[in-house]
């Protein structure tokens, strides 16, 4: 009996936790699929997974960063883009509860004939496996002299004067990506779905 009543403690804390969480969470996603709000979307140190159809964008830099998170320091690559489309993006994260077990939440746009859009969108990743075009890029660029793409994100903690690579616009197809933030000016989803289920269900 005492294991019993200690599960229905859990469970009750849990729903404390979650609903409004996931209620926070639906409120936000209304607004940015309005394009009320900036958007800035990180995980507490923990990694999420991203992908999309066709990413096309006007004003491309990358370079590289260290992102502080709670597991500590995480070397990664940023890309900054000054506007974007996507088409068919799909976002996911999988969070480990106690005793519950996974939890996953994915948010997903720009399914139909409308792409979700974006400006000044920076993505913060450690994987990516895409097909790329570039548009006159520049390859080996100083990380401050960027100037096709928007310049390095406020807060990066990137090393100055270091690597970088930037181009008047690219196209990325079949995108998949492991990240640990995206922020962005303006972030506006078209069509967004928000799901959350037990278990691991991520977009790939």
């Amino acid at each position: 009996m005492e294991s019993l009543a200690r599960g229905g403690t859990r469970w009750k804390r849990f729903a404390v936790v979650m609903v409004p969480s996931v209620a926070a969470t639906a409120a936000i996603g209304v607004a940015l699929s309005q394009g009320a709000l900036a958007a800035s979307f990180s995980v507490s140190g923990q990694q999420f997974k991203v992908t999309a159809d066709r990413l096309e964008a006007n004003g491309f830099a990358q370079y590289g960063a260290v992102d502080s998170t709670k597991k500590g320091n995480k070397p990664v690559t940023v890309v900054g883009m000054n506007e974007a489309e996507i088409k068919n993006l799909c976002q996911s994260v999988v969070i480990p509860v106690p005793v519950f077990g996974d939890v996953s939440m994915k948010l997903s746009a720009g399914g139909g004939s409308t792409p979700v859009e974006a400006k000044k969108l920076y993505i913060d990743a450690d994987k990516l496996s895409t097909n790329a075009t570039f548009k006159n890029i520049d390859i080996g660029v100083s990380v401050d002299d960027t100037t096709k793409g928007p310049g390095p994100n406020k807060g990066d903690k990137y090393l100055e004067g270091s690597f970088a690579q930037q181009a008047e616009s690219v196209v990325f197809t079949d995108v998949k990506q492991r990240a640990w933030a995206t922020t962005a000016g303006t972030f506006k989803l078209s069509g967004l779905k928000m799901d959350v289920k037990k278990g691991a269900h991520e977009c790939y």
